[in-house]
């Protein structure tokens, strides 16, 4: 856990990485990407707004929805999904997209993003792929010689959020969007409380991805809790989420390009948010 004299120190340090993602967004590939609602909970027909953040910690900076940056925007529920993508104003970034739910229930809306390139220095990327689990990206680099070049990388991102209307959920939760990388959760995250046990499966190219790293992001005030845990042979990992509110699943997974000679690696960068409730009585 990080105190806030600690948050404070690493927040100042990444400021200036900060600024540069918003201006340049090829930047982000070393910060988490997510998508925050607020609210999590609302009342049928009540509006809720959907925006998306890029940062470290789960602390970040407001990102504008924009339709040359989303492959794909979809809202699941009970019924046929809607491409919101198709909603989206061809020469104009949103800040966040406003909804109202009609119906009670379980709402997730899924977001892809279009692929982005980036070069990092030997030392930097480096230092994103230990962080992230991905040390054997690492030896294969030293292995093949190049462990001093740039790390020239192409990522996509794929992002949920699960949205709980009118104080009723369904099995939405586990609905499949077929996004490249995906988190999916075993059992219903919005009926489930602080200090439950919550358990969740990996996927990539609709199959169970074995041994990612996977995180789980809370932030209280100004400390940020971060569990971390792997997963097994059949894509699932587990963790004791402790506290209510909002919380940040993060995964990142990698692979080497063939058939582009000026990229060596294509990541993937999955997200799930969602809202756990406070524990109930007499626990």
């Amino acid at each position: 856990m990080l105190t806030e004299p600690a948050m404070l120190h690493r927040l100042r340090l990444i400021a200036a990485s900060i600024v540069a993602t918003l201006l340049f967004p090829q930047a982000a590939a070393a910060h988490e990407f997510w998508m925050m609602a607020r609210p999590f909970s609302p009342a049928v027909g009540a509006p809720t707004s959907l925006s998306l953040y890029v940062g470290e910690f789960f602390t970040g900076e407001l990102l504008p929805i924009a339709a040359s940056q989303a492959a794909a925007i979809h809202l699941y529920s009970r019924v046929a999904p809607t491409d919101l993508g198709a909603q989206l104003p061809p020469d104009q970034a949103l800040p966040e997209l406003k909804l109202s739910l009609p119906a009670a229930g379980t709402y997730m809306l899924a977001y892809d993003s279009n692929p982005t390139q980036i070069n990092l220095s030997a030392d930097k990327f480096h230092a994103y792929l230990h962080e992230e689990g991905l040390d054997a990206i690492i030896r294969q680099r030293e292995s093949d010689g190049k462990a001093e070049e740039p790390g020239r990388e192409r990522y996509r991102r794929h992002v949920k959020t699960l949205l709980r209307v009118g104080g009723k959920s369904d099995g939405t939760y586990s609905v499949l969007t077929g996004q490249r990388l995906e988190i999916v959760p075993t059992s219903d995250p919005l009926a489930r409380s602080a200090g439950d046990k919550l358990s969740f499966t990996l996927f990539f190219d609709s199959k169970p991805l074995a041994g990612a790293l996977v995180k789980a992001w809370h932030k209280q005030e100004e400390q940020t809790l971060m569990i971390r845990a792997r997963t097994g042979t059949d894509g699932k990992v587990a963790f004791n989420l402790p506290h209510a509110g909002v919380w940040m699943i993060s995964v990142v997974h990698m692979l080497p390009v063939a058939d582009t000679p000026d990229i060596d690696w294509d990541s993937f960068w999955g997200n799930l948010t969602f809202e756990l409730a406070g524990k109930r009585q007499g626990r």
